[in-house]
């Protein structure tokens, strides 16, 4: 997650306490000890407790998170303004500190900015999270933040359910956006970003981006790409 500055003390650094699982820190404590640990890949801090992620498998978390990654990187290359982030640090608020699987967010006139140390603040307009199933903490505590702190919309794919969930924020709760008459579910954040969640789901990720491609190529996206742009020429 973060490089250790190459002046920082040794001796501090040898005497923090190492991240466990469960243990209650404020953000600022939490980034000090995920600083000095860079052996680990991916820790958390929701609602002032961290979580630290278990090895991941291969058919449950590798492949589905690729094909999001797959999915949401054609949109963002049709899509200039758009940024796309992998496993980023957000931070939120005081207590809450998540590193989703995926973010989408508008680089200029959107809810995020870019750190002077390279990290996300504010709430990205669309995140994605891979999950085992319904009782994962993703549709739960993560569930409540994202909500709290205006994420628009949310997208779980409970890959042992063979569920996918797309959360609409609509007068501060989550609403489900249903797919539709082909099936197809359409932002209403991003114009354009439609997906085929039975073609995701089964793994069928031609048929996710022939319909991907269709999104991309309607009015609404190329009105989006032209708003977004002149946001951008103004800056």
């Amino acid at each position: 997650m973060k490089t250790i500055k190459l002046n920082a003390p040794i001796t501090l650094l040898s005497t923090l306490p190492p991240l466990e699982n469960g243990d209650k820190l404020t953000r600022p404590e939490f980034e000090r000890r995920y600083d000095a640990m860079p052996q680990v890949k991916k820790a958390e801090l929701i609602e002032g407790i961290v979580f630290m992620a278990s090895p991941l498998r291969v058919t449950g978390h590798g492949e589905p998170h690729a094909d999001v990654m797959i999915w949401l990187g054609v949109y963002k290359v049709a899509t200039p303004g758009v940024k796309l982030a992998d496993n980023a640090t957000v931070r939120l608020d005081a207590d809450n500190e998540p590193q989703p699987d995926a973010c989408l967010r508008i680089a200029n006139g959107g809810q995020t900015t870019v750190s002077d140390d390279d990290y996300i603040e504010g709430a990205p307009e669309l995140i994605v999270e891979v999950a085992a199933s319904s009782v994962s903490i993703d549709l739960h505590e993560k569930l409540k933040v994202y909500r709290r702190n205006q994420v628009q919309e949310y997208l779980v794919w409970r890959v042992y359910d063979g569920q996918f969930d797309w959360f609409k924020l609509r007068e501060g709760e989550y609403v489900q956006i249903e797919p539709n008459a082909d099936g197809v579910v359409c932002s209403q954040v991003f114009p354009g970003l439609w997906l085929d969640k039975s073609a995701l789901i089964e793994g069928n990720l031609a048929k996710v981006l022939e319909v991907l491609q269709q999104g991309l190529a309607s009015a609404e996206h190329q009105s989006f790409v032209e708003k977004i742009s002149s946001v951008a020429g103004n800056k």
